[in-house]
Order: structure tokens, then C-alpha cells, then sequence
């Protein structure tokens, strides 16, 4: 096989299969910082039709940090609404919060159309010249030693035919992103645990000619009809094709017992099924018509060696908590963090370990979060379905009607303290000033390793030693301030300050992911835990970076 040209036996120090937003988010946090990605795409041409839809607050919270507003961007759209699930006879069974803002200091839940975000992606990875994209490209065969990785690649043959060309490709890491019938997670030999969760769904992306929720007489724009004849989800879809112009919808209809998968999704089928809601050939465009069989299932394992995996390739989840693409970006997060510190010669190769064990267990929280909400929707049988709207009702009603909030999942065990309050869950953002700049925290402080003392310098906290080791993390020690007091951020709204108060905190360090590594309410107890994360991240000493 011929190597590809300029390319030596290290010269790729990271190689990402699969190029979708998982893989080109992955390849930009990493080329952010200097290191050189190959990403391969098996597909020569971009996917031009929709996918996935809806993304959450934490996600707008990483999205911000490559420069994309959810709030102002002509990509995405959100609808100040609460999200109803709903009987055939639109009584109510379930209202879930979808209007408050998020801890994360973004709306709960945003709209997009996935072909725009990944051109969008895409656009940004073109302008870092550390990122090479190879289209057209398959992985064939993997090899990994003490050194590096050498990746096997073909010219797609569905592509170019049987006898396409073929190269080899040698890196340093190598990460999956290549969807569920992933290439690098069967090379790596890692199997999934399978939950046996099935149900085939017909999916429908419109394009209305028209501005379709408005002409519904207060419908929601967001909502489950749990009707046992025919469930149905019917959401937004993310801004149109012409901006300013009608948005995209989508349908999904549970594909019932005895019924063609095949037959289904033909265009007529399609029509007739969106007859009762008001849309026809002559009114709206048919973008996709595609039968999906949601499953439940999550690789065992999501690293070896030098190799890891994310996405599709590491978890599946049925659609119905909008969480199946978010937990692909968080994965990328992940492993970006950890693979910028190995290879800036931070970290030790065992910090790829917490990798594994973080995003497995957040990963299955959505999962068995989306098989409980799928349990509940997908009931075809009339008595059953009578018997869940009985109780569900008299649930609401003993409530009040009040919204179920929307939840924050800790993370698995892995590189935080596990036994300091609220660690291993997300932070809270808030609205900060600084230097005269005010604005979201993420944007104004900056994404990275930041030691928080509310009200107090949390550097004089920690040790000498300490400091240095925050330090060579590029860490930041940043005192929050009260609005109307003097520090190195003024919290402008209080939200971070009434956050730390309700958690008892006068020291939080947050990771560059976002994820709260320790709390502490005293300097010594901070010493203490501050010790244990460095540890957990297999933090290289000063002594073994000097004998190299």
C-alpha cells in the first residue's frame, strides 16, 4: 500500500473516522490547539437530507465556544414552549419543562437541520489548516502498537468498485466516529451490549409552504401523540431552506404491527398519513421519507489502547429524550480534552480510561431515560393505552399541571472527586464582567481548567506545588465577585453565586468539558481533593517531563 503523500509514520497525531458532527467537532477541538487530524469520511459527497433535529442546552454551551450563537444563528430555531404528551382527544398526560432557562445558560432546547450544522462544521475545520479530510475513504484495517496506530484505507467500493485504491495512514490515536456499523469498533474487536429494544418509526422531514404552526389555532409546536392507534411525534424540523421563510417540520409515526417497513415509506403512504394534519403535495415539500428501526445498545468498551470510540459508534438510543446526537458531542468534548493533554505531555495514557468509565454511564442514563419515555409511547394495544392515560392523568393532575423539570446527569466515575458534593455534574453558567467585557461565563473567562472561589482567591488556597500543577493544566484561579464587589469576575446576575451558595461550595474547579471535577468549602479540604483529580488524571510530574 502506498502511504498518503506527506504524510510520514507520525506526521497525523490523531486520525477520526467519520466525519459527521461528532468526528469534525472532534478534528476542530483538537486542530484548535495545534495538532494535526486526519479526518476520513467514507462518502465522497456530503449527506444532504436531515437527520437529527434537536439538540439541549449543554450542547449550545460547547457550540458557543466554536462561535456559534444558538440564540442568533439562522441554523437554529427554538420555541418558547413547554413539550405535551397527549391522548388521541388532546387531553394532556405529561407537560415537560422545554421554556426555563437552562443551568447551563442556554434555553433547554433548541431546532436545527443537520445538513446546514455539519456545512457549518465543515466550514470551520476547512479554515485550520491542521485538518486534512480524505472523502471518499473507508477504513479497512487497524494496527496499533506502543507508539501509534496504522490505519488501512480503500477508496469506497461502492464508490469506485471492487478494485478501488488503497493507503495506509499512521497515527498517533485514532478515533471512531463512523456511525453504528462501525468499522474501528468491530476492528478493535468491542461488542455491544444490546437492551433487545426495537420499534421501526417512519420518519418524515417537510418542508411546509406555509407558516404551519400558525395555522394550527394553538397547537403546540412540540409535542407526543399517544395515540395507541397510531403514535405519532411532531416537532420541529430547524429553519427552512430560505431564510426568513416557512420552518421545517417533522413527523414520526410508530410503524404498527403486521404493517411493510418497505411499503411504508413510500411517498404515497407518506401522504396520507399527513392528510389529517393538513399537508399535500400542493402545500408542502416531501424531503425524507425513511423507516428507522430505535434501538437501545452501548459499546462494552470505549477505548483500547490508543484507539477510541464515540457517537453512534459507542451508544444508540431511541429518539424520544432528543438526546442521541448530544451525547455524540459530548463524546467528542471528552475525548478531546484528554487526547490535547496526552499529547501535549500533560497527561498519562491512563487517563483514557475515565473516557470509558465517564460517558458509558452517562450515556446509559439517556438511553434507559429514552426506553422509559418509549415505553409509554409506543403502546398500540387500547387497554393498556387506557390504563397508562389514567394514571398519567391523575399524576398531572395531583400535581397541579406542573412541568416536569428537565434533568442534569452526573457523569460515571473517572477524573473527578467522586466523594465532593455535585461533582461529576454539570456547572452552572451565569452572566459575568470582566475587564469590562460582560457576558456569558464560558465566553467571558474562557473554556478550560478554572478554579472558582466565590468571593475568595482560590489560588492562595492551594499549595505551591498546587499552583504549578494548575498551571501546566493552562489552568485559571478566578475570584467571583458579587455584583457591586471587586474581583477577577463580578457575577452580573447572581445566578453562579446563588448556584455555589445552594451547594455549600466556596471552591468549585470546572473542567474543560464543563463538568464540575471537585467542590470544596475550605482551603484544606480543596488541597485534599485537588490532589485526588490530579491523580485521576494521571497528571505527569515535573520530574518525568525533565527526564525525557
Amino acid at each position: 500500500m502506498n502511504r498518503i503523500p506527506g504524510v510520514d509514520s507520525i506526521d497525523a497525531d490523531v486520525a477520526i473516522v467519520g466525519a459527521g458532527p461528532v468526528g469534525t467537532l472532534l478534528a476542530i477541538l483538537l486542530a484548535r490547539r495545534g495538532k494535526r487530524v486526519t479526518l476520513i469520511e467514507r462518502w465522497s459527497q456530503h449527506y444532504a437530507l436531515p437527520r437529527a433535529v434537536t439538540y439541549d442546552h449543554e450542547i449550545a454551551r460547547i457550540l458557543a465556544t466554536l462561535g456559534i450563537d444558538s440564540e442568533n444563528d439562522p441554523a437554529i430555531s427554538f420555541h418558547d414552549e413547554l413539550y405535551y404528551w397527549k391522548t388521541r382527544d388532546r387531553q394532556d398526560l405529561q407537560i415537560v419543562d422545554w421554556q426555563s432557562q437552562s443551568a447551563s445558560g442556554w434555553r433547554v432546547r433548541y431546532w436545527f437541520n443537520q445538513p446546514m450544522m455539519e456545512q457549518r462544521l465543515l466550514a470551520i475545520a476547512a479554515g485550520l489548516p491542521e485538518i486534512t479530510l480524505l472523502r471518499g475513504w473507508q477504513g479497512i484495517g487497524l494496527q496499533q502498537d506502543a507508539t501509534g496506530v496504522t490505519l488501512s484505507l480503500q477508496r469506497n467500493p461502492e464508490e469506485c468498485g471492487p478494485d478501488a485504491e488503497s493507503r495506509s495512514l499512521r497515527a498517533r490515536f485514532v478515533a471512531g466516529t463512523d456511525g453504528a456499523n462501525s468499522f474501528v469498533r468491530e476492528a478493535l474487536g468491542i461488542e455491544n451490549e444490546d437492551r433487545g429494544y426495537f420499534f421501526d418509526w417512519l420518519i418524515l422531514d417537510m418542508i411546509p409552504h406555509f407558516d404551519y404552526v400558525a395555522s394550527r389555532g394553538g397547537e403546540p409546536a412540540q409535542w407526543q401523540l399517544c395515540d395507541p392507534a397510531r403514535p405519532t411525534t411532531i416537532v420541529p424540523g430547524g429553519p427552512g431552506p430560505v431564510p426568513g421563510g416557512p420552518a421545517r417540520r417533522r413527523w414520526e409515526f410508530m410503524v404498527l404491527p403486521g404493517e411493510s417497513a418497505h411499503d411504508l415509506q413510500k411517498p404515497e403512504r407518506a401522504w396520507e398519513l399527513l392528510a389529517p394534519w393538513g399537508l399535500t403535495p400542493d402545500n408542502a415539500t416531501l424531503e425524507r421519507s425513511a423507516v428507522y428501526r430505535f434501538q437501545a445498545r452501548w459499546a462494552r468498551q470505549w477505548h483500547k489502547g490508543r484507539c477510541l470510540i464515540g457517537g453512534d459508534a459507542a451508544h444508540l438510543m431511541p429518539p424520544f429524550a432528543g438526546e442521541g446526537m448530544c451525547a455524540g458531542i459530548r463524546d467528542a468534548v471528552a475525548m478531546a480534552w484528554r487526547l490535547n493533554g496526552i499529547l501535549e505531555g500533560r497527561f498519562g495514557l491512563d487517563v483514557l480510561d475515565s473516557y470509558t468509565s465517564e460517558r458509558i454511564a452517562h450515556a446509559r442514563h439517556y438511553i434507559d431515560f429514552s426506553q422509559e419515555l418509549g415505553q409509554i409511547i409506543c403502546i398500540a394495544d387500547e387497554a393498556t393505552a387506557a390504563d397508562r392515560d389514567a394514571r398519567m392523568i391523575a399524576d398531572l393532575a395531583a400535581r397541579g399541571g406542573t412541568p416536569v423539570p428537565t434533568d442534569i446527569c452526573q457523569l460515571g466515575q473517572g477524573a473527578w472527586c467522586a466523594d465532593s458534593p455535585h461533582a461529576g455534574e454539570l456547572s452552572v453558567q451565569g452572566v459575568v464582567e470582566r475587564d469590562g467585557r460582560k457576558g456569558r461565563f464560558d465566553q467571558v473567562v474562557g473554556q478550560g481548567w478554572v478554579l472558582l472561589g466565590h468571593g475568595v482567591d482560590p489560588l492562595a488556597a492551594l499549595t505551591e506545588t498546587q499552583r504549578r500543577q494548575l498551571a501546566g493544566l493552562e489552568g485559571t484561579g478566578i475570584r467571583l465577585a458579587a455584583a457591586g464587589d471587586t474581583g477577577d469576575a463580578v457575577d452580573v446576575e447572581g445566578t453562579m453565586g446563588r448556584w455555589l451558595d445552594r451547594i455549600g461550595a466556596r471552591y468549585v474547579l470546572i473542567r474543560p468539558d464543563f463538568y464540575v471535577a471537585l467542590t470544596a468549602d475550605s482551603p484544606e479540604t480543596l488541597q485534599s481533593r485537588f490532589a485526588r483529580v490530579m491523580q485521576a488524571l494521571h497528571l505527569r510530574t515535573d520530574q518525568a517531563i525533565a527526564a525525557e
